[in-house]
């Protein structure tokens, strides 16, 4: 291996931690987007349990039913603004002064991955502590709670893999905030907040088959061991190895994606 390319991979490390650094501090010297991660878990939670609860029928008490989509859909949403910042920094000439330093280019969308991954952790905390407040208690164990943060953060990753692509080929951050409107629109249509079969049949079958519907049923059997239905989850193991396929394939092929749109960008 030549100098400089070891000299490269040796650096790969101390820059993303750079970058995803970087990445934080911008996200934290934003009071509008702060203000918004953290009180819309709260709003997002309190409106499907006190407004939307009372007529939803799911054979169990609705927050037990709705938390984990709740957790997936606020992930989505701060996921999504991944985009927006990506777009920022391809627009903003920033590149070019990174292109002119010894940084390796990989870890400018690493450090963006990075960074939402930990932010999105923290909404999560915020969803579940809501959620605790106003009276979801999970049934689940050490190996349990592990096994749905596990599946959480693969679905964070993914999601966010899927933003970096998305600003690296938009060209302006207002198209790039248009994405955050799938990443919502998505648990909707999933079991997140009404059973698949109360559905009609053609959008039955695509809630059933779609990537985020194992999601959702791999936490909520892992926290509260229950199915869509309402019945007692079986299966779960094989549900949750669908689900971290799912997001392990998105984030592969968004990433790889991503880092091929960003070279070409970029030359």
């Amino acid at each position: 291996m030549s100098a400089p390319v070891q000299a490269r991979w040796t650096r790969l490390g101390p820059d993303t931690a750079t970058m995803t650094g970087r990445a934080l501090r911008l996200a934290s010297r934003d009071p509008d987007e702060l203000l918004v991660a953290l009180l819309m878990p709260t709003v997002i939670m309190l409106l499907f349990v006190y407004v939307f609860g009372g007529a939803m029928e799911v054979g169990t008490d609705y927050l037990t039913y709705a938390t984990p989509g709740v957790i997936l859909l606020c992930a989505g949403f701060g996921a999504s603004n991944t985009a927006i910042a990506v777009t920022q920094d391809m627009a903003d000439g920033i590149m070019d002064r990174f292109r002119s330093m010894p940084v390796a280019s990989a870890t400018v969308l690493a450090g963006h991955v990075l960074a939402s991954v930990a932010r999105n952790l923290v909404t999560t905390a915020i969803v579940l502590g809501v959620a605790a407040l106003i009276g979801f208690r999970a049934d689940a164990g050490p190996a349990g709670w592990a096994g749905a943060v596990a599946v959480v953060a693969a679905y964070i990753l993914a999601i966010t893999c899927v933003s970096v692509f998305v600003g690296v080929v938009v060209r302006t951050p207002a198209a790039a905030g248009g994405f955050g409107f799938v990443m919502l629109f998505l648990p909707y249509v999933s079991s997140a907040f009404v059973p698949p079969e109360t559905m009609p049949a053609w959008l039955r079958g695509f809630a059933e088959v779609q990537p985020v519907t194992p999601v959702i049923e791999s936490v909520r059997g892992l926290l509260v061991g229950m199915a869509s239905d309402g019945t007692p989850a079986v299966g779960l193991g094989s549900t949750v190895a669908v689900a971290l396929a799912w997001c392990a394939g998105a984030a592969v092929l968004f990433l790889t994606a991503a880092s091929w749109a960003f070279a070409r960008r970029n030359r």
